[in-house]
């Protein structure tokens, strides 16, 4: 009985972490220039290896919303 407990536990914590990982991230930053610390606008910004992305703001800002 203990040991089917202890199965049925780890299975479902085994199954809480794979549920979120699977949800999407949103990831937001600010892209500033190394030659004078000024943010970069209309920078190209990507989600590495896939085609998300996004550009930046007047302020440097981007956000990207439902990443992987």
């Amino acid at each position: 009985m203990k040991r089917r407990f202890v199965l049925l536990l780890a299975c479902l914590l085994a199954g809480i972490g794979l549920a979120i990982a699977q949800t999407p991230k949103e990831i937001t930053g600010v892209v500033i220039s190394e030659e004078d610390n000024q943010p970069v606008v209309g920078a190209s910004v990507l989600v590495k290896g896939t085609t998300i992305g996004t550009t930046t703001n007047l302020d440097g800002k981007f956000t990207i919303s439902n990443a992987p």
